[in-house]
């Protein structure tokens, strides 16, 4: 038990430079978060080498040694869930089923979805409906969560966001706040706040850092009011995507700034 208001955990994107030069693999990203001391992981559906039994059992024993708790897992690239042709998105969400079945082994709480919609494309709120209706259902049986992130598209726009989640209606499905993925004309601090009552995890996206150690495009001090405001006490993921710092760096940097609200 902790008496902190919240969290503090790592997401695998944080280290997605060293990730692609080959310096680390996710077993490395586990003993980067625990050398860093922090208590969570984040992790990337693409940066499983294999997702067999085997691989998964040694992930979470690296976890497991090192007291690290795996949270959840981002899924990119398994289609669009506001695809036009029916069977192809409930394809889609077929298509997260074995990351629904590998966040069960793990014992994350959930999965991050993308939904495909597009500004221009005035059905695909009801084709979200249909599809992530379908994924909730799955999940719900292995008590997983399904979350949306404001990742691009239609996503970032909570005025579109928060009617598919109330329209889905299901307390297994939420959302995922970034403090970054919003376009100029979007309010950030308006957005997170419409989206924090239905968050189930939240990501302090973090780009750099100034001398008082302060986030230099993201105040820090007002989204995290925003977030305790709330009434969440969850994890706070840190996603550096920094160019200055070097990944390690930054990710003790936004460490560091976080610690301050907790």
């Amino acid at each position: 038990m902790t008496d902190k208001k919240f969290q503090i955990s790592v997401a695998a994107w944080s280290m997605h430079k060293m990730f692609f030069a080959k310096e680390i693999d996710q077993l490395g990203m586990v003993d980067l978060t625990a050398q860093s001391g922090v208590g969570g992981f984040e992790m990337v559906n693409t940066f499983f080498p294999s997702p067999q039994y085997a691989y998964l059992k040694q992930l979470k024993q690296r976890a497991d040694d090192q007291n690290v708790e795996l949270l959840l897992i981002m899924c990119d690239g398994e289609g669009s869930m506001a695809g036009p042709e029916r069977d192809k998105r409930l394809l889609a969400a077929k298509n997260h089923h074995k990351w629904i079945d590998i966040a069960a082994v793990l014992g994350c709480h959930g999965i991050r979805c993308n939904t495909g919609a597009q500004p221009g494309d005035d059905d695909a709120l009801d084709r979200c409906v249909e599809s992530f209706g379908a994924l909730v259902e799955y999940a719900d049986a292995s008590g997983v969560n399904v979350m949306i992130e404001n990742h691009w598209g239609l996503s970032s726009d909570p005025s579109w966001l928060m009617p598919l989640i109330e329209k889905v209606n299901h307390p297994r499905f939420g959302t995922l706040p970034d403090f970054g993925n919003f376009p100029d004309e979007i309010d950030r601090y308006d957005a997170v706040e419409r989206m924090m009552p239905r968050a189930l995890a939240v990501s302090a996206k973090c780009y750099d850092f100034d001398e008082a150690g302060n986030e230099t495009k993201v105040d820090f001090e007002r989204m995290m009011r925003i977030v305790l405001g709330a009434g969440y006490g969850g994890y706070v993921g840190i996603e550096y995507e920094g160019e200055r710092l070097a990944e390690r760096e930054g990710i003790i940097a936004c460490k560091k700034l976080l610690e301050r609200f907790q």
